[in-house]
């Protein structure tokens, strides 16, 4: 059989997902101290969520379980507008890092996204996990990733995407590479790639203008 382009693949995609540092974001993690004094008997949110995503994934997971260190990222707007758009498409968008940050939670919460999996190691199966939670296949889905943690991930997923700025070894497997890097209008790139390849991308975003007229 022969191997579809990726734009066949895209007309598939019910289903995006990303990886977080170096895909929505620049892969630059901000390590600040907390504001104000510090209170030892008291457990700050983010370590109450680490050990939450921790226990129920069955994974160990990175970040800082501190009340006294705060963990900043920054996301592009254009991403955010992406999203929305998915959204309006009727297309359910996620996120798979390896990381615990309780600004990616919020930062998720803020755009509706429909998965959420922090602190995983094995992608593949979370990715696997999500599929049978929405009855989706893995032809009708996208990972969109940067480094070589995402690899099976990828794999398990009819469309693979590598953001500007991904490893080599993962643009060797990607279907198609964002023409922007990672945290500066990747996650843009992907979703418009996919609306466009399906033909919705000029109803969606008039659709999501008049919304906001």
């Amino acid at each position: 059989m022969p191997n579809p382009s990726a734009t066949a693949r895209a007309r598939k995609i019910k289903l995006i997902l990303f990886d977080v540092d170096g895909v929505l974001t620049d892969g630059k993690i901000w390590i600040f101290p907390a504001p104000g004094p510090q209170s030892g008997g008291q457990q700050s949110v983010l370590e109450k969520s680490a050990q939450g995503v921790s226990q129920a994934s069955g994974q160990s997971g990175f970040g800082f379980h501190s009340a006294s260190l705060i963990e900043a990222k920054g996301f592009h707007a254009h991403d955010g507008t992406a999203i929305s758009l998915a959204r309006l498409a009727g297309i359910k968008t996620g996120i798979i890092t390896k990381r615990i940050s309780e600004t990616v939670a919020l930062r998720a919460r803020d755009l509706k996204m429909d998965h959420v999996y922090q602190g995983i190691q094995d992608k593949a199966s979370a990715v696997l996990q999500i599929l049978e939670q929405d009855h989706t296949t893995a032809a009708e889905t996208a990972f969109v990733g940067d480094d070589v943690i995402d690899l099976p991930a990828m794999r398990k997923c009819g469309l693979a995407i590598a953001v500007k700025n991904a490893r080599p070894e993962v643009k060797a497997e990607a279907h198609w590479v964002t023409a922007h890097a990672g945290g500066d209008g990747a996650a843009r790139d992907a979703i418009e790639y996919i609306l466009k390849s399906q033909g919705r991308w000029k109803r969606v975003v008039e659709e999501y203008i008049s919304g906001r007229s």
